[in-house]
């Protein structure tokens, strides 16, 4: 789920001393990690016994869907986790591992017109029959739609529609973030195809503008069919490339959330063995994977062309974390301290906001009271009224489907 996060951590205990001291060249950034004050914050559990959540979706003020890993939508309502199972795609999912894993039900969000239509919004991880002769895949991405029952905190089985599907060559770098834009365009986000350093042809698959993955897409699912690409989408045209891309050159575009108020669209770009990274998504956009990582270069090692590329909001390296999460800007009501702010962490348990100041972003630490011990921060969650939440594994390994002691946290406001 979260992208190589075993081998990522075993890797920081490991890393050489070359590796430690490569030459990077730093790519010209609006971030600026110099940073301001720290914000401390409380936060009380909502519920536990969660089997690896992954994300949270409000279907009504006193309701809440957490998906888990292993394929079942739970339903909380009046902050207790139910016995109601709103979907279970288990059946079409790949079996997923109990220990390390980053496939499995990935997430859900819902419809803008939920309250009058009841669809919602699923990514998850299926089976891909190989055939003699063809590519070997491990498995496919799957973005499906389903439809409520009618009266009922119950999914219809028999609704779904599948709306995109991605051939995965390895199991890691899944992507998996969904959004609806205010254009009522779906956004969705499709790692490089998996494996360390995008290995996959000559440029790799975060350069390559004729797949889906490593992109971040742009489609209409408003049709009868399964969608139409829409005519303003930058490559829409283009020989050799795929209109359906909005943005490319990712690694694991883990996340991608929308801010209320300003309207963009922000990532958390999971990295390689050096820097974690968030973006503001921009229309044609090339984000630089593999060509760099974070603000430096990666493939070359050094002497990168940086033209053309375009650079992260910020990033953090590997002594402060190895997987970013990321989160939301921050829109509620009870916390004027962290108004405006985009909050988001790092699976190992650090959490930051980020701050606009001119043209560049400060980004400060946020103290989580209440924060579980050994936590891993496994997402992050948004409810009606603008207020925030987080997803935890709570153990001390890497964790994954066979751990069934996730839990919701919510951040409240100081007593």
């Amino acid at each position: 789920m979260k992208t190589s996060l075993k081998i990522k951590a075993l890797a920081l205990g490991t890393l050489t001393a070359a590796l430690i001291c490569a030459t990077v060249i730093a790519l010209p950034s609006f971030t600026q990690n110099i940073d301001p004050a720290t914000i401390t914050i409380n936060s009380v559990k909502v519920t536990d016994g969660i089997k690896a959540p992954t994300s949270l979706a409000f279907p009504a003020p006193n309701k809440a869907w957490v998906t888990e890993q292993t394929g079942a939508i739970r339903l909380i309502k009046d902050g207790k986790l139910t016995d109601v199972v709103v979907l279970d795609v288990k059946d079409k999912m790949i079996k997923v591992n109990s220990g390390y894993e980053e496939r499995g039900l990935l997430n859900v969000i819902l419809s803008p017109k939920f309250a009058t239509n009841g669809k919602f919004y699923i990514y998850y991880s299926a089976p891909h029959k190989n055939e003699q002769g063809k590519p070997r895949f491990d498995h496919t991405d799957v973005v499906a739609e389903y439809k409520m029952l009618p009266n009922s905190d119950q999914a219809d089985p028999n609704s779904a529609r599948i709306i995109l599907t991605q051939n995965k060559p390895d199991g890691n770098h899944n992507g998996s973030g969904i959004v609806f834009g205010t254009d009522g365009y779906l956004y969705v986000t499709f790692g490089d195809g998996g494996g360390q350093h995008d290995q996959h042809g000559a440029i790799g698959n975060g350069q390559n503008l004729n797949t889906l993955l490593g992109k971040v897409l742009r489609i209409d699912i408003n049709v009868d069919s399964t969608y139409s690409v829409p005519k303003d989408n930058p490559f829409v045209g283009k020989a050799g490339v795929r209109p359906e891309i909005w943005a490319y050159g990712f690694r694991n575009p883990y996340r991608i959330t929308m801010d209320r108020a300003s309207k963009q669209l922000f990532i958390g770009e999971v990295g390689q063995d050096l820097w974690e990274e968030v973006d503001i998504l921009q229309k044609g956009a090339n984000y630089g994977w593999r060509i760099v990582e974070g603000n430096h270069c990666h493939n070359p090692a050094t002497g990168c062309d940086f033209t053309g590329i375009t650079p992260p909001i910020t990033e953090y390296a590997h002594s402060e974390g190895v997987s970013v999460i990321g989160g939301y800007v921050y829109n509620g009501k009870q916390i004027p301290s962290i108004k405006g702010k985009y909050i988001f962490g790092d699976w190992t348990g650090p959490v930051w906001y980020l701050q606009k100041a001119g043209e560049k972003w400060l980004r400060g630490k946020v103290t989580i009271n209440n924060f579980p011990a050994q936590g891993k921060i496994t997402g992050w969650g948004e409810d009606q009224s603008g207020e925030l939440y987080y997803l935890t594994n709570s153990e001390t390994g890497p964790g994954g489907p066979g751990v069934t002691t996730g839990s919701v946290y919510k951040i409240v406001k100081n007593q």
